[in-house]
């Protein structure tokens, strides 16, 4: 078992998907094993994870946790509107907010190309997400029929105006997805900011809970100090 603390400029986090993906990838490297299974603790809460190290990278996975999802209240919605300036490319009427720990908002805008455009009003997403205790806003094209989309997401509460990759909402998201019969998800982030990721998260919705696993590929690099 290994025990996980994370921080950003406001504060500590519950819990960051994308540190555990890296934590994951730096405990199969010094464990010096091919695949490496660990329960992660985080903020009293525990994450099964997995890893596959190759000569190149390692990929890491792990169990969020149940994600419970709800439709966004009109509040939330304008919320998204007026942060995101009334893009006619949004999707109001399909936004919903999901948690995992903390709820954040998912917010689907019609193509990629508006998805990149987006330049939101990081000021009046912070004070909403503040006063309707949100964590952030993920906005996300709809997927391919491989399952293939791109996302953002923005959390300026947290002291992060956008993320290069967000691991947690990526598994809220396949949640949501999985209600439509999709059952793996390939989420690009980053390329706004200059630093790509991918994220790749399932969805089990054969049993009355649906059970997701997150995860990416990570490189070690750089001496342990």
């Amino acid at each position: 078992m290994a025990a996980l603390r994370f921080f950003t400029t406001e504060g500590e986090l519950p819990a960051c998907g994308h540190g555990m993906v890296a934590a994951l990838a730096l405990l199969a490297t010094d464990a010096e094993r091919i695949r490496y299974r660990v329960d992660l603790v985080a903020a009293g809460r525990r994450f099964s994870g997995e890893a596959t190290r190759t000569s190149e990278h390692v990929t890491a996975t792990f169990d969020p946790g149940h994600v419970r999802l709800r439709p966004a209240t009109s509040q939330e919605r304008d919320l998204v509107q007026e942060a995101l300036g009334h893009h006619r490319e949004l999707l109001p009427r399909e936004i919903c907010v999901a948690s995992i720990g903390r709820p954040r908002l998912l917010v689907p805008i019609a193509t990629a190309s508006a998805l990149a455009a987006l330049t939101p009003d990081l000021e009046l997403l912070r004070s909403g997400c503040d006063r309707l205790d949100l964590l952030g806003c993920y906005v996300h094209s709809p997927p391919a029929a491989d399952g293939h989309l791109a996302a953002r997401m923005f959390a300026p509460s947290i002291g992060v105006p956008e993320d290069i990759a967000n691991a947690n909402s990526t598994a809220c998201l396949a949640a949501a997805l999985a209600a439509h019969g999709i059952s793996r998800i390939t989420v690009d982030m980053g390329d706004s900011l200059g630093m790509p990721s991918t994220i790749t998260a399932t969805a089990d919705a054969s049993t009355s809970a649906v059970q997701v696993r997150v995860g990416g590929v990570a490189v070690v690099i750089g001496p342990r100090l």
